[in-house]
């Protein structure tokens, strides 16, 4: 959390910049946790970033949904059903559209007052956003959510 609430609004120098940023914001921000990185140098395995280029899932909402909802190594996630099964440093993948195109994503970095999860994110810098996004113009209403709960140890 320490790393999601320091990067929230700006850019750390030390890793690639992007116009839609939010899926390498949570790579950097899973990286901080201790998520290994692993698949260099084929960008269409793993989840890593090294000497200026990375996998898609580092950088893609919809590669990491993929990654998250598939890898059996090192950074893994299980999906739970609902908002409020998420913990802190756990991660939401938003589909606006509804079209099964996951297009943005980011991390529970803390709860309001019911218990609902807040989230950080980039593209459009946020801190302690309401998870749902409902206010974001990118919102519809088929948007679709998918709730990854990060495992806490990596093997």
């Amino acid at each position: 959390m320490d790393y999601a609430n320091r990067w929230w609004n700006s850019n750390n120098p030390a890793f690639p910049v992007f116009d839609v940023d939010c899926t390498n914001y949570i790579s950097q921000c899973l990286l901080a946790g201790g998520a290994p990185m692993r698949g260099y140098p084929n960008r269409n395995k793993g989840w890593w970033v090294r000497g200026g280029t990375w996998s898609f899932s580092w950088s893609t909402s919809h590669s990491l949904r993929w990654y998250l909802d598939t890898s059996t190594t090192g950074l893994q996630a299980v999906k739970v059903a609902n908002a409020s099964d998420l913990k802190l440093g756990d991660v939401i993948s938003y589909d606006f559209q509804g079209d099964g195109r996951f297009d943005h994503t980011t991390i529970v970095t803390g709860f309001n007052e019911i218990g609902e999860p807040l989230v950080n994110a980039h593209t459009v810098s946020a801190r302690q956003r309401n998870w749902r996004y409902t206010t974001s113009p990118a919102y519809t209403d088929d948007a679709r959510y998918i709730f990854f709960h990060i495992k806490d140890s990596f093997t």
